[in-house]
């Protein structure tokens, strides 16, 4: 047999081996990709909530600001640039805003805006790696401006 023959037969058994690397890390690479996907994606919906009650408790500080109207106007537009909200008027039935004191304490006084929103309403789950039960939850906290 010529070295060449002997070569080929070798490289023939050896494809079967890169099948075979390829099963066995194909799926741990694609969890790694989806779990990065999934808490990278929650990251980016913690952010975007705690900004809105930012937006939304920079809008309830002003002086002139008596209502809550303007703090969920706010809110709205800020996750509708976020791509979080469908309307900019509104904000969806799945966020809960509470405002914890009033919008018209005394100058100085704390004024502090929260907005939670279910995992399983908003998230991205391709493992289910996160709970759909998780609230995620955006909260600021600011003095009443005089």
């Amino acid at each position: 047999m010529s070295d060449k023959m002997i070569q080929k037969r070798y490289v023939r058994r050896r494809r079967g081996n890169a099948v075979l690397d390829a099963a066995l890390v194909l799926p741990i690479l694609l969890s790694l990709t989806f779990g990065t996907v999934e808490y990278g994606y929650f990251f980016f919906v913690k952010h975007s909530l705690q900004g809105a009650a930012r937006e939304g408790c920079r809008a309830a500080i002003v002086p002139s600001t008596t209502t809550t109207t303007p703090v969920i106007q706010a809110m709205a537009a800020s996750l509708y640039a976020a791509g979080l909200n469908t309307s900019t008027l509104t904000l969806d039935n799945k966020y809960d805003i509470s405002h914890t004191t009033s919008v018209t304490p005394g100058t100085g006084n704390p004024i502090t805006v929260e907005i939670d929103v279910a995992w399983s309403s908003i998230g991205v789950r391709p493992l289910g790696l996160i709970g759909g039960t998780k609230i995620v939850k955006g909260v600021t906290v600011m003095r009443k401006e005089g």
